[in-house]
């Protein structure tokens, strides 16, 4: 049994820049390493985070020291065992497969469109600002039920959570920004709380403040978790789905030759293991114990790189290539575990039914902007930044 191991080496600014290099050195070298400039021990492999995710009793999700619990309040995802269940399930009536399908794909499907209409005739857009982010943003005031605010504050306050979630350097500008968007979204939920309560629906907002079990402080943190998270994962996943097929037209050509729901899951899967939207998230040591070789003690930080996990050469080859002729093997972009992502069905729907499929079939001749080169960013959270592309009338 040896200890933690330490890597210097590795900046923030290297993992924001492009970390699946510096994960696959990690998984070959140090799959279990302190890594200073984090402030967390990253787990790198796909075969240990799954092992962690799936023994909640050795490595829970509450951690007194975690930054979302600062950034959001104490929700249902730094919780375990029945306070975990009793809140998820609160939240579970509202995501469903008949309420997404019966409910939420119509409103989904005509923001798509309504979006589509507006730039479709330019022949030329940022589909990052000018698709993804307001789809993403639109699409989760409906779901959320927090109708009082417009999409672009909407967009704001969930990078700004984001960032504060991911705050690890500890810049005290990220924190006061966050405290001031944080009271934000308590005036806007306070009011939706009484319209909902008033006339129910199937709003996350709804069911919550309808709920005997919950309080507003618990309404408040859960809200704030899904702002952050429920943006971020469809408006990645979307760009990064169009970047992977637009920059392999033998992989844009089958789709559109064989455009079924079958076919466009797959371009779903390969986008969010390629580029994980969520690359890392944090669990607690319970007590002093070995894995993998490697001492732990009780309540060390474990960082779990699902982004690099989903690159494991152990079961993919060449994952940092996109194709989704890959054979079908499960990945960890939505975790595991008793944490499985509460909105992975939606996203599902939302980008492999709705978003890419109607841009791919609308926008003839859909093409990156050969003048203007697509950017990529982040790593605890990471996704494309722009995705300038042109099109044919």
């Amino acid at each position: 049994m040896t200890t933690v191991p330490t890597i210097n080496d590795i900046t923030l600014a290297e993992l924001s820049e492009n970390p699946y290099p510096i994960y696959a050195r990690l998984r070959k070298q140090a799959p279990i390493a302190w890594v200073p400039a984090a402030n967390i021990i990253l787990v790198t492999r796909f075969d240990t985070i799954k092992y962690i995710d799936t023994h909640p009793e050795f490595f829970p999700a509450f951690n007194p020291q975690s930054l979302q619990i600062r950034a959001m309040g104490h929700s249902m995802m730094r919780k375990d065992g029945e306070d975990h269940r009793l809140e998820r399930a609160v939240l579970q009536k509202s995501v469903n497969s008949d309420t997404i399908q019966g409910y939420w794909m119509p409103r989904f499907e005509r923001i798509v469109d309504e979006l589509i209409d507006g730039f479709r005739d330019k022949c030329e857009a940022d589909l990052f600002t000018d698709f993804a982010a307001p789809m993403a943003s639109l699409c989760l005031m409906e779901i959320l039920g927090l109708t009082n605010v417009n999409w672009q504050d909407l967009c704001d306050w969930s990078q700004t959570l984001m960032d504060a979630v991911g705050n690890y350097g500890d810049d005290p500008q990220i924190w006061a920004r966050q405290q001031q968007v944080s009271s934000l979204i308590d005036k806007a939920l306070d009011q939706m709380i009484e319209i909902k309560r008033a006339t129910p629906d199937p709003t996350f907002i709804s069911q919550m403040a309808n709920s005997e079990t919950l309080s507003l402080e618990q309404i408040r943190a859960n809200v704030k978790v899904i702002i952050g998270g429920g943006i971020n994962e469809p408006r990645d996943a979307t760009c990064t789905a169009l970047y992977g097929l637009l920059s392999n037209p033998e992989q844009l050509s089958l789709v559109r030759e064989q455009p079924s729901e079958p076919m466009w899951g797959k371009v779903f899967e390969e986008a969010i293991r390629y580029c994980a939207p969520i690359g890392m998230y944090p669990r607690r040591v319970a007590k002093d114990m070995e894995l993998e070789g490697v001492a732990l003690k009780r309540n060390d930080q474990l960082g779990l790189v699902v982004a690099s996990a989903c690159h494991d050469e152990k079961y993919w080859d060449h994952g940092d290539r996109f194709d989704i002729n890959r054979k079908r093997c499960t990945h960890l972009a939505f975790g595991t575990g008793p944490h499985l992502c509460l909105g992975f069905r939606t996203a599902r729907m939302q980008v492999g039914q709705l978003s890419v499929p109607s841009l791919i079939a609308r926008l003839p001749g859909l093409r990156l902007n050969p003048e203007k080169a697509a950017r990529f960013g982040g790593w605890v959270f990471r996704g494309p930044l722009s995705l300038p592309v042109k099109w044919n009338l």
